[in-house]
C-alpha cells in the first residue's frame, strides 16, 4: 500500500507562487519509488491532468495550460514530490491532488493512489 499526504496548498494572489509538497509513505512505494502526478480538480469541473514525473525525475510531462510556469520534481530519498507553480492565475484555483502510477502517465485512471487534496486559491 501507498500513503500519499498533500500539503502547501493556501490562498495567493494572481501572479504568485506556492509550492505543493506531496509525502509519500508505505513498503510499496520504500522498494519501487512510483512514477508521480499531479491532478487538480475546479469547482464543477471535471478533474484534469497538471504534470507526471518519472521514477528517477529524469522526465517530467506538463499540461499546456502550466508549462512554463509549474515544475515538478521528485526527492526519492525523502519520499515526496513537489509542484512549483509560480505567475499563478485565478484559472489555477482548484483542489490539488498529487497520485502515484505504475507508469507515467497523464491520464488520471492509470494512477492507483491518489492523496486527499490541497486547496488552491489564487484571487484577481
Amino acid at each position: 500500500q501507498v500513503q500519499l499526504a498533500e500539503s502547501g496548498g493556501g490562498l495567493v494572489q494572481a501572479g504568485g507562487s506556492l509550492k505543493l509538497s506531496c509525502a509519500a509513505s508505505g513498503r510499496t512505494f520504500s522498494s519501487y519509488p512510483m512514477p508521480m502526478g499531479w491532478f487538480r480538480q475546479a469547482q464543477g469541473k471535471e478533474r484534469e491532468f497538471v504534470a507526471s514525473i518519472s521514477r528517477s525525475g529524469g522526465n517530467t510531462y506538463y499540461a499546456d495550460s502550466v508549462l512554463g510556469r509549474f515544475t515538478i520534481s521528485r526527492d526519492n530519498a525523502k519520499n515526496t514530490v513537489s509542484l512549483q507553480m509560480n505567475s499563478l492565475k485565478p484559472e489555477d484555483t482548484a483542489v490539488y491532488y498529487c497520485a502515484a502510477a505504475w507508469t507515467q502517465s497523464q491520464v488520471d485512471y492509470e494512477y492507483r493512489y491518489w492523496g486527499q487534496g490541497t486547496q488552491v486559491t489564487v484571487s484577481s
